[in-house]
Order: structure tokens, then sequence, then C-alpha cells
């Protein structure tokens, strides 16, 4: 084999690695491992899972059970993002569709009827919807800023959740209800069952129709959508609904999860951990591609930080420092233009020495 076969066979291979490289999904799944890697050093059995009464138990299922209404709550941030929107009201409708549940709950004279459960799950849905439709119709129709338009529920619908529950933690005593938070169906956390079924129905509906392409066509240019015939202020009144939506389920399950509802601290900053899992995920702000795959994989990571913080025993007063430092470390490893710096550096020639005055003499008698 002559060194040109040689370097022909060895080129797809590297061409091959920077193309994972340069993959969005392939620096977050780096970072979920190495987080992975360290609970494990600290505790040797944190990836152990275990059968116990017909349930999954083990630390990555706590994790997997605690990210899924936070992916739910960035599913529906993705979209919104996609559209070059924002939604800083989520945390709100959280709290507000477990209020409304659980006093609904709290009503019945059965909290075990089946039926009164599921009333009181659809009309705090239906809320949901609701609130949704208030944020896409001050975007799409009166054309307030998203982040204006979002800040007035994010505001006001903290003072709607606790005149829901008149300024109480209300507690219930409802198995139904605390199954779709708590519970556990076919050996699996019924959250994570149903934020897999969310998630995989919504990319069924995005990339196996035209509906994904449009929207990301709305976040790169709303005014040359509209004028190539896309209906841009329905698409974005839709996400915002969706988004409603995705936050009233998310809602439930921490309600549910609890046996309670808090209409003060219920998804409280969830908006932010929302709009991180999106940008880790490798959505851009400015609107445009979008990857849910991404989103689901930086609500896990979010949530595996959280444990490690707790694992590792970080103190309480830098918890949050560190894990900015973190997600800042992450941020710049999905940077094109930090790698390419970097690369930049490590190429960069040494530079020549400095000419004493005997060589400019030697120089200048030559």
């Amino acid at each position: 084999m002559t060194p040109t076969d040689s370097h022909t066979t060895a080129a797809p291979a590297g061409g091959t690695l920077k193309r994972i490289r340069d993959n969005h999904l392939f620096w977050p799944a780096v970072v979920l491992v190495a987080l992975l890697a360290v609970n494990t050093w600290f505790s040797p059995g944190f990836l152990s899972i275990e059968l116990r009464d017909g349930h999954l138990y083990g630390s990555p299922v706590d994790i997997v059970r605690a990210a899924a209404p936070l992916a739910l709550v960035a599913l529906g941030m993705t979209l919104v993002i996609a559209t070059g929107g924002i939604d800083l009201s989520v945390g709100s409708v959280v709290a507000i569709t477990g209020a409304l549940a659980c006093l609904r709950i709290t009503e019945l004279e059965d909290q075990n009827s089946v039926t009164g459960v599921l009333l009181a799950v659809a009309l705090a849905l239906v809320l949901a919807l609701v609130l949704g439709a208030w944020n896409g119709f001050l975007v799409a129709r009166v054309g307030i800023q998203p982040i204006i338009a979002t800040l007035i529920l994010m505001v006001a619908g903290r003072g709607i959740a606790q005149l829901i529950t008149d300024g109480q933690v209300l507690t219930i005593n409802s198995k139904p209800y605390e199954m779709i938070g708590a519970g556990y169906w076919l050996g699996l956390p019924v959250s994570v069952l149903i934020a897999a079924a969310v998630v995989t129905l919504t990319v069924l509906l995005l990339r196996r129709s035209a509906l994904g392409m449009l929207l990301e066509s709305v976040g790169g240019n709303a005014e040359a959508s509209r004028l190539a015939g896309i209906r841009s202020r329905s698409l974005t009144f839709a996400v915002y609904v969706f988004a409603g939506f995705c936050a009233g389920i998310a809602g439930l399950m921490i309600s549910a999860d609890v046996a309670s509802a808090d209409g003060n601290r219920a998804g409280l900053l969830i908006e932010l951990d929302a709009i991180l899992a999106v940008v880790i995920g490798g959505t851009a702000l400015i609107g445009g591609r979008f990857s849910i795959a991404g989103t689901v994989l930086g609500a896990v990571i979010i949530k595996t930080l959280d444990i490690t913080i707790y694992t590792v025993g970080i103190p309480v007063e830098v918890r949050l420092l560190f894990k900015a430092v973190v997600v800042i470390v992450l941020c710049l490893a999905q940077s094109p233009a930090f790698r390419a710096w970097v690369a930049g550096r490590r190429r960069r020639p040494p530079a020549e020495p400095p000419a004493t005055p005997t060589d400019e003499k030697a120089g200048a008698l030559a």
C-alpha cells in the first residue's frame, strides 16, 4: 500500500468522526455521560436498576421521572422558540393547572372517583389551552412582543393560582390522580410514559408532515413566509396553545407527584430550565431550525446535573454557580466559532525570535 492509498483510506474515517463531532447532540451526550460517570465514581451503585414489587427502581429511573415534566414544558417551548418567540408564562400555567385540578378533587365526595378525577384533569387542561390561546392572541393577533405578552401571564398567573388555592397549600388523597405523577404501569413511571407519548406524537406530526418545515420557515422569516402563502399568524397562535397544553400536563404531573398544589412555588423558575434545555439541545433562540431530541436530552441533562450536585455534596452556597459553570462549558463546546478559535490557537506556529543587532549587521553586510 502506498502512502497515497493509506491517506485515502484514512480520510473517510476522519470525515465520519468530524460529522459525529459536529452533530448538535454530540456534546450534550458527552456531558450526560460525564455526569453519570461522576455520579458512579461517588456512588458505585448509581446506575443500578432493580425490580421491586413489579416496579423499576434506581437513580436512572429517578432522573427520567424527574425530567418528564421539564421535558414537556421544554417541548412546548421548543416550538415557540422555533417561530422566533418565547414563553415566560409556562411556570405560572403549571401552577394554575395543578391548583385547579387539586381544588376540584378536594370538592369531590370521593377523591378516589376515577370519573371525578378525569373531569378535574380535563377542566385543568382546558384552562391550560385557554391560557395558551391568550398568549397566542397577544402575540399573533395583537402583535405584542412575545417576551412582554407572556410576561403578563407570568406575573398575573401566580396571583391566579393563589386565588384558586386561597393562598393555601391544597392537599389531596386521591390514588387515581397520584398515578399521573407518582404511579407506575408495566413497571415504568406513568409520568415518563405520558411524556414519551406526547413527544412521539409531536415528532410524528412535525416530521411526517410539512408542519415542521412551515414552523422553521416562520421562525426564519415570518414576513417572507406570509408573502409565500404560509399562514404564519395561525401557526404562531397554535404553538402558544400547544405550549400551554404541555405546561398543563406538566402541572398535573408535579401536583400529582406531591399530592398537593402550591400556587406560589409549583413550577417556580421551570421556564428558565425549559429555555436552558432548548438551548442545550441545539435549538437557536433566534428561531428557525429546532431539535426535539436535543430538547429532551437537555431536560435529562439538567435533572442529572441537579442530582449530581447532591451526590457529589456541592455546598448549598455554590450549587447555582456550579450548575452555571457546567452549562457554560457545554454551550462553549457546542459553539462552532469557539471550537474553531481553540483549534486555530493550537495550530498557530510558534513566533520567530526577534532579530538581534548582530543579525541585522550581518544581513546588511551580505
